[in-house]
């Protein structure tokens, strides 16, 4: 069976990898001084660190269309694909999923399944790329399915903040969590835990942030092999730095893959923020496996099957930017 895998642009995905594995990137809106354009190709991250940086200038976002996402998934299906994976940023953060559900019940639930990764950025990106790889390897929808839902649930990703204003702005988190960050010169960090944006510590420099940073990407670990991102927005410098600790905090997870914050994450942390996705490895023949367990299955996968992280077609609706 030919499975298309389909993602949304908080993925963060680098390009090449996108192209390597035939993934289909559907895009958020972002909106500045009253221009709504879509992420990365016509509002890039350096756009909305500088209109954060304008006293009352205000950023926005924005979920793709419903009929963004029927484009995408009928684009697939006219390129030979049976079955569609659909897997997106947290339906606590965003109406994204609640548009691609939507537009698989155009399209066909039968057809189309989507998953809530309960996360954001490359914590969203390694469960697309654990889905992409079992489609490559001949996988059936349903193991496609597995393999992001199992990959999301395992990947942890951390993230310090120089304000807790923009995201308290955005409705990301509450107006008490906020308060977690109000003390002059606190760094607050946080997770993503079972969708939404919650305080873990807060620290008084930066690179006491940085520090702890590493510690919490080596306790995630656990001593696993694992699979590395370094995010960040507007501290290019400072990302390159909590790189190279991590390389040798854990060196057997190889070169961590570092991405800047597209804008529409980056309009809800804003400018200095820094984060770091752990995802524990998969074993090398566990594409295998999985493809070889869902052709064995024969199972349509035809919707949700009520598994953690996804919501399925018929799921309770996410919150809507």
């Amino acid at each position: 069976m030919s499975v298309a895998v389909v993602t949304d642009s908080t993925a963060y995905l680098p390009a090449d990898l996108v192209e390597r594995h035939g993934i289909e990137v559907v895009p958020l809106y972002v909106v500045l001084a009253g221009r709504s354009g879509r992420e990365g190709t016509e509002i890039s991250p350096q756009d909305v660190a500088r209109a954060m940086g304008v006293r009352g200038q205000q950023v926005s976002t924005s979920r793709p269309t419903t009929g963004d996402f029927v484009t995408a998934y009928r684009r697939c299906l006219d390129a030979g694909a049976e079955r569609v994976v659909s897997i997106h940023l947290s339906a606590e953060l965003s109406g994204t999923w609640d548009a691609a559900r939507l537009a698989a019940a155009q399209v066909g639930e039968h057809l189309v399944t989507v998953i809530d990764s309960r996360s954001a950025a490359m914590g969203c990106g390694f469960a697309v790329l654990a889905a992409a790889r079992v489609a490559q390897a001949g996988g059936d929808a349903a193991a496609v399915a597995d393999a992001a839902r199992t990959t999301a649930g395992s990947t942890r990703t951390l993230f310090v903040v120089d304000t807790l204003e923009h995201l308290r702005r955005g409705g990301r988190i509450g107006s008490a969590a906020s308060l977690f960050g109000t003390a002059l010169a606190v760094k607050p960090l946080l997770h993503v835990a079972d969708g939404r944006v919650v305080p873990l510590e807060k620290v008084r420099t930066s690179a006491r942030a940085l520090a702890r940073l590493v510690q919490r990407a080596v306790e995630a670990a656990a001593g696993r092999p694992v699979d590395l991102a370094v995010h960040y927005l507007a501290a290019p410098e400072r990302a390159q730095r909590l790189a190279g600790e991590l390389r040798q905090a854990l060196p057997e997870a190889g070169e961590p893959l570092v991405s800047e914050l597209g804008a529409a994450i980056g309009a809800h942390v804003g400018p200095g923020a820094l984060g770091v996705v752990v995802s524990p490895r998969a074993a090398p023949d566990d594409a295998d496996a999985d493809a070889d367990d869902g052709a064995d299955d024969g199972a349509d996968g035809s919707g949700d099957d009520g598994s953690p992280g996804d919501h399925g077609a018929a799921g309770t609706e996410g919150a809507a930017h």
